[in-house]
């Protein structure tokens, strides 16, 4: 499928020449947004996630309203395992839960590996028709749950405090854990490219529980993985995006994938990790969440520096640095659309010279 690079998103991905840094926002389609609690007053979750017509007109929603500069495509990460025979429940206000955890060599050996485009057929007609509805206004992001993360909820059986299960595992019997997250790398792999050929013009890897790991765990038991997932993307023209929520200490590493975006939490300067990566890779990010809930004024200074501390120049995707909270301002969420748009311009001058990161008087 050609894909338009035309895109300010798509653009700044790949590093190419811009007039403005493109902004989204991580949970853009959800409990923020009247319109879709409106529709979630009708429906579960996982219902919402398993209509395509409901998921495409809640992804489609922030586009509209918001004025974001990508849509990402509403799901969730933990269809993987129930698609590979694991009962998932999501109860509201309190997380997802697996009935029965993954504890024993047997219970990996019996997770199915299905034709994903089967099992999660309704993720890709929600996926074109998004498409069809977004009529080429903005791009769309598929994203999946990384291995580990995936394997985190799976073993522990929902959210957790401690990890105490799945690290139990990593520590005590490290080549079942390697078994495990093996086989949810082939899947991620599978899904991740059926999104692509389905119409997803880039992915997203969320690596939540990234930073529940030491940096030389994270390595093992979480970025060889991931590497796997990307160099197994079969269309290199598609952006592949690379979330790992407190894994700033490898981000050289998380660079040597081959990914195209490093997205990175709030906790670090895009400047400093701007100098990191060097020429390698393009970033996405970082304001706080919470920072939606400041006066504009405040949101304004905010917007301000994290764009003068990225600098001149394209490869910067704006965005928070984690997940939008449901409470926030409407209000909020557009002025802070409107700023990045409004104050990146200077930032991609025609007379930039990239390696001093200053305009030409």
């Amino acid at each position: 499928m050609q894909k338009d690079n035309g895109h300010l998103f798509i653009k700044a991905c790949k590093r190419e020449p811009i007039g403005r840094t493109p902004v989204w926002i991580m949970r853009q389609a959800g409990r923020y947004l009247p319109e879709y609690r409106k529709i979630r007053e009708k429906t579960d979750f996982l219902t919402l996630c398993k209509t395509p017509e409901l998921a495409a007109e809640v992804t489609v929603q922030p586009v509209d309203i918001v004025g974001v500069d990508a849509a990402i495509l509403f799901s969730d990460i933990l269809v993987i395992p129930e698609a590979m025979g694991m009962e998932l429940e999501l109860i509201e206000s309190k997380g997802p839960k697996f009935p029965e955890p993954i504890r024993t060599e047997a219970q990996i050996d019996k997770l199915k590996m299905p034709d994903v485009n089967d099992a999660l057929s309704y993720v890709m007609d929600a996926i074109k028709l998004t498409k069809e509805q977004l009529n080429n206004r903005v791009p769309l992001i598929g994203f999946a749950g990384a291995p580990w993360t995936l394997a985190t909820y799976m073993v522990e059986g929902g959210g957790s405090k401690n990890y105490k299960y799945i690290k139990s595992l990593i520590y005590s019997e490290p080549k079942l854990a390697h078994k495990l997250l093996d086989k949810l790398s082939d899947i991620v792999s599978d899904y991740l490219n059926a999104k692509i050929e389905a119409g997803c013009d880039a992915v997203q890897i969320f690596d939540t529980w990234a930073g529940t790991l030491t940096p030389w765990d994270f390595k093992e038991f979480s970025l060889r993985y991931i590497d796997k997932i990307v160099k197994n993307i079969k269309n290199k023209q598609i952006p592949v995006i690379i979330f790992a929520k407190g894994a700033v200490h490898s981000i050289k590493e998380i660079a040597d994938t081959g990914c195209d975006v490093i997205g990175i939490d709030w906790m670090t300067n895009i400047g400093d990790a701007r100098k990191m990566v060097g020429d390698k890779t393009a970033l996405q990010g970082n304001m706080e969440p919470c920072m939606l809930y400041a006066p504009k004024e405040r949101i304004e200074e905010e917007v301000k520096k994290i764009l003068s501390q990225y600098g001149y120049g394209t490869g910067h995707v704006f965005n928070l640095g984690h997940g939008i909270l449901p409470d926030i301002p409407v209000d909020n969420v557009k002025f802070f659309i409107e700023k990045v748009k409004e104050l990146s311009q200077a930032y991609h001058n025609e007379y930039i010279i990239p390696e001093l990161n200053k305009v030409v008087p």
